[in-house]
């Protein structure tokens, strides 16, 4: 016992210098800022946060707007956020740095004096990458990521990096060390996950462009909470060389590098800057296909197929009246809407998903978080990995005739064997196949899908681990999906929300009526998704939404 005493106030006191950490940055950064404007008081940093990226990027271009001012712009900005959100982790003093050298580039990449927040769990020289566990505290990534590596080669400037949760496995934003983000939008509510940090910065106008990633929805619910837009790539676009995965080596649910920003032009520029040469070079493994041009800004009119449920998460009003309203001012802009039919959706979240992403019982799941004072955000996923199998078996027997999703998730979190996982393999490519074939005689370009939202409170993702449908569907085919925001919650909305049963009327339905009540003036989202590696009419598609 004193042992274990003398082990916890160790642990503790990491804790303590990690946020005396995240504190002195905070100062850092407020100090930064008064010595600007104490040498450039006439200056006006609202207007320049206020310039939409594109628009900011050829000002520094062109030298209409000197990079250091656009600099100190966005760390004021940042530092607010932070204060009032909680999404700040690092300062990276040593972007001061770099803004002084980038007036001296001869070179001026597309993304040339553009301030980028960094989620924790991409490595940056020189800083950790917690993923919120205490263990990865005071271990500081021996170089970039090579996605960093492209952004800084491209002129861009790497200047914070943002919360998430612990383990990355939630689609809320907390942890032990750095604490609870909050939503920039209303502080009650959660940011999403597990790019939350991300969502709060970008969402509140603290940073231009970030980087995030996602495994489940971690790009796309930090989006849609928090009213702004992101694109999860197909996997293999962008390098993930020096991201760090919540779940290490698992091949089933494909995760993928994304950016989030306020309009779609911004992800545009981002992946038009990311898919160049040194990406493809830095890391061969990435499909060397520059962004195509043709594609992204092309007119002609769009086949697309589009659907109001995925009859597993029921969706609220709010999701349902945001598909139909998207649908009917696309057909008006003379594009074809086909209904698309979604089945099976349980099977694929419980058999592909969740037994893809926990084949070995959640075993290496369950190995990190030892020694860790905390085991929080994750909820039953952390117990039911650390259940034996008798006790796994006899609870989903049991829960079976009451409760059948719950028994579900404990059927799939049972230990597989390599022929097992091997036959999981295959029966996802299958899958796949069948889905695209369904695509294919129905002659669709793209698809137009709900998006969870509004953002739940605080706290209510880590009981409602269910809800993730919407997006891991696309993780598993491994197709683009970005969101775009396109209502807010009306009062209307939020009356016919006292009639939600949800499609199972279990407890996870009950809460989920729950955590969407208040929503009123919160922003929903679509889903924009297009076949594997067509992110620039996955983006093109976007657009359309955005604009109409």
């Amino acid at each position: 016992l004193l042992l274990r005493w003398r082990r916890r106030r160790a642990l503790w006191r990491k804790v303590a210098e990690a946020q005396e950490r995240q504190e002195r940055s905070l100062v850092r950064m407020e100090a930064a800022v008064q010595r600007f404007r104490e040498q450039h008081p006439s200056v006006s940093m609202a207007s320049i946060v206020s310039l939409p990226l594109p628009e900011l990027s050829k000002k520094l271009r062109d030298g209409s707007l000197p990079p250091d001012h656009v600099f100190y712009a966005y760390v004021g900005k940042a530092l607010q956020l932070a204060t009032e959100t909680n999404c700040i982790t690092e300062y990276l003093q040593e972007s001061e740095s770099q803004v002084r050298k980038a007036k001296q580039m001869e070179k001026q990449g597309l993304l040339y004096g553009v301030p980028v927040s960094i989620k924790d769990s991409i490595d940056c020289q020189g800083h950790d990458s917690t993923l919120g566990f205490i263990k990865n505290l005071n271990k500081p990534a021996a170089e970039d990521s090579v996605v960093v590596q492209v952004l800084k080669r491209q002129g861009a400037i790497p200047f914070v990096k943002t919360n998430v949760p612990q383990s990355l496995i939630s689609y809320d934003c907390k942890n032990l060390i750095f604490g609870q983000t909050r939503n920039p939008l209303l502080y009650t509510r959660t940011p999403g996950g597990s790019s939350g940090g991300e969502g709060a910065l970008v969402g509140g106008g603290g940073s231009a462009l970030g980087i995030g990633t996602d495994v489940g929805g971690s790009l796309r619910f930090p989006a849609a909470f928090c009213g702004i837009c992101a694109i999860k790539p197909t996997g293999k676009r962008l390098s993930k060389r020096g991201v760090m995965s919540g779940v290490v080596g698992q091949k089933a649910v494909a995760a993928a590098v994304g950016p989030l920003a306020k309009d779609v032009e911004s992800l545009a520029l981002c992946l038009r800057a990311l898919l160049s040469e040194d990406m493809f070079s830095l890391d061969s493994t990435v499909p060397p296909l520059p962004f195509n041009e043709e594609v992204y800004s092309s007119t002609k009119p769009l086949r697309i197929g589009y659907y109001e449920t995925d009859f597993f998460t029921m969706p609220s009003p709010a999701m349902r009246r945001a598909v139909r309203e998207t649908k009917q001012l696309l057909e008006e802009a003379g594009h074809t809407l086909v209904p698309f039919e979604l089945t099976n959706v349980d099977h694929v979240i419980f058999n592909y998903c969740v037994r893809g992403m926990f084949a070995d019982g959640g075993s290496s799941f369950v190995e990190k978080f030892k020694g860790e004072l905390e085991k929080g955000g994750t909820g039953m996923f952390f117990w039911l990995a650390k259940a034996p199998h008798w006790l796994k078996t006899l609870l989903s027997w049991i829960s079976k005739p009451f409760v059948p999703r719950f028994s579900s998730i404990i059927r799939s979190m049972k230990e597989n064997t390599v022929d097992e996982v091997w036959s999981l393999h295959q029966e996802i490519e299958d899958f796949c196949h069948q889905f695209l074939s369904q695509w294919k005689k129905l002659n669709l370009d793209v698809m137009l899908c709900p998006m969870l939202g509004p953002a739940l409170g605080i706290g209510y993702p880590a009981k409602l681990s269910v809800a993730v449908s919407y997006t891991m569907l696309y993780n598993a085919l491994d197709f683009p999906a970005g969101v775009v925001p396109v209502t807010l919650v009306t009062d209307e909305d939020e009356q016919q929300l006292k009639g939600y049963k949800g499609y199972y009327q279990d407890w996870w339905d009950r809460t989920l009526a729950k955590a969407f009540r208040g929503g009123v003036g919160m922003p929903v989202a679509v889903q924009c998704v297009a076949l594997p590696w067509q992110e620039e009419l996955c983006l093109r598609f976007m657009k359309e939404v955005e604009t109409l």
